[in-house]
């Protein structure tokens, strides 16, 4: 354990859907993300963070510090089930913090499954995956249908337990970001008065489509995507090399083989499309703020944990539903595609979906004025699985081994407290797993193993390497997944191979659990 804290610390979850590597400013974009950025000066930034590919799973584990397929019904998308695992908010209750929720759930929708059945005594948000930014019900009085991904697809939102299918906001002026955030800071005011410390939640939907923006927000970036968006993914190489986020040994791999024909696909929309994108973290980073003020306003601040991360990488879906009609309003329903989704993953390869650095390297900030004394950039490997150990031990309790009469799984996650402190982590020999959707990988150290998995179809993108096709990369020295060791070192593969069927195995028998 860690020196002994004279009062628990308030903790803060901040986390962005399909947000990529280079988004931030303070992770070497042209976003305008000052109070992310001012966390970052304040804090520390985490340059090998992983969370898992996709929404779902990254929920799961962040919530119960233990892999997807080990507490999930189905790991690339399913629902949290509660045989084997306790959440973080149930984890805190017993510490005595209050524990609340705004944002994108994604882990169930039936009773047993929402947030306030897995521990949060408040919450508010979208229960589901996606949703119209303006409007995610029926259509309102003088305003044209939402765009959808179909007809039918309407989500359902929640109130503490109440469930409003459809959700249909009278505001005219809704908007997801916003609503998420005023949620937020109502749960803080309703806190201000109680002693207890506190655990808040805030998984944001942005900036996962539909691109909707507010068009004050979507102006100012028109100018900034005219020069395309390969000038911009160099703009932001460079960038990640001046600020020390990556080592020039790297390189930067060629775009990828889709980039071009997907820019091509948006036509006269192509510029929009990125600004809106821009204009949704902008409109994030902004609700950001709204959050730091109102802990200062309430004097909590300094002692309050700040998390802010991504739950996957950018997202390369082709999606567009409305293709006559510009990105950004009510009406509208599109994606931003493989391009510019290459430029929110510099320098790394691939997407969300897959277990390239690309789909699961995420931005991390960490930022707690009464313990946190520098900004530094941390180059320790850490994972998403990491945080519950770490909230366990800033709340002086120790873990479970079983809750409701239930035993747990123990946990493998290693808490980050020490980093805090600026100690070491000593995870030199660290083994970290992932799958989704038959991609799989394995890091042990420096090695990374990973595959694109069966022919198929994934987020839209066809693939064509075989099941048993694994890659290896030297992450130290090649964590841009350029050159392929596999065929040099097939022993190496073999090993970490078989380590992760272990693993593997070992989570299905944890699945299965009663």
């Amino acid at each position: 354990m860690a020196k002994k804290m004279t009062e628990q610390p308030n903790i803060v979850v901040i986390m962005a859907d399909d947000l990529g590597f280079s988004d931030l400013g303070c992770f070497g974009g042209e976003i305008d993300t000052p109070n992310l950025d001012q966390l970052a000066l304040e804090g520390q930034r985490f340059t090998q963070f992983y969370t898992n590919a996709k929404c779902s799973p990254s929920r799961a584990a962040l919530l119960t510090g233990l892999y997807a397929e080990q507490v999930t019904e189905k790991a690339d998308g399913g629902t949290l089930h509660a045989r084997n695992n306790i959440t973080i908010a149930e984890m805190l209750k017993l510490a005595g913090y209050r524990t609340m929720a705004a944002g994108k759930w994604h882990l169930g929708e039936s009773k047993e499954r929402r947030p306030n059945a897995r521990g949060f005594d408040r919450y508010w948000g979208l229960l589901s995956g996606c949703s119209n930014y303006f409007n995610p019900g029926n259509r309102r009085p003088n305003e044209p249908e939402p765009g959808r991904k179909n007809d039918n697809d309407l989500r359902p939102w929640c109130d503490q337990d109440r469930v409003m299918y459809p959700f249909n906001p009278k505001n005219k002026n809704f908007y997801t970001t916003d609503a998420i955030t005023d949620h937020a800071v109502e749960f803080l005011e309703e806190h201000s008065s109680d002693e207890k410390p506190f655990f808040l939640y805030i998984p944001h939907c942005a900036p996962h489509f539909p691109l909707q923006a507010w068009p004050k927000d979507i102006k100012k970036y028109r100018d900034r995507y005219s020069v395309g968006w390969s000038d911009i993914r160099q703009n932001r190489y460079f960038k990640l090399l001046e600020l020390g986020l990556i080592d020039p040994r790297w390189g930067l791999p060629a775009a990828d083989e889709r980039a071009n024909v997907s820019y091509e696909n948006l036509g006269d929309h192509a510029v929009e499309t990125m600004a809106v994108y821009a204009a949704m973290v902008d409109r994030l980073d902004q609700a950001i703020g709204r959050i730091l003020n109102k802990l200062s306003e309430l004097n909590k601040k300094e002692n309050t944990l700040i998390l802010f991360l991504s739950d996957n990488g950018g997202c390369a879906e082709e999606i567009h539903c409305s293709p006559d009609i510009p990105p950004g309003t009510i009406d509208s329903y599109q994606t931003v595609g493989a391009a510019w989704a290459n430029v929110s993953n510099t320098p790394f390869r691939l997407f969300k979906d897959f277990d390239h650095e690309g789909g699961i390297s995420t931005p991390l900030i960490a930022s707690w004025p009464a313990r946190i004394k520098k900004a530094e950039l941390i180059h320790s490997v850490a994972h998403i699985i990491d945080f519950m150990p770490t909230f366990a031990e800033l709340a002086e309790i120790d873990l479970p081994t079983e809750y409701n009469d239930r035993p747990l799984l123990p946990l493998t996650g290693k808490s980050l407290v020490p980093l805090f402190d600026g100690q070491d982590l000593n995870v030199s020999g660290r083994e970290l797993f992932w799958l989704i959707g038959g991609a799989k990988a394995m890091r042990k150290g420096n090695w990374k193993i990973v595959t694109q998995g069966p022919k198929r179809i994934q987020a839209g993108i066809p693939i064509e390497e075989g099941y048993k096709a694994w890659e290896l990369y030297d992450m130290q020295n090649d964590r841009c997944e350029l050159h392929n060791l596999a065929s040099r070192y097939p022993e190496k593969v073999e090993s970490m191979a078989n380590s992760w069927e272990k693993w593997h195995k070992n989570c299905l028998r944890d699945t299965s659990l009663h």
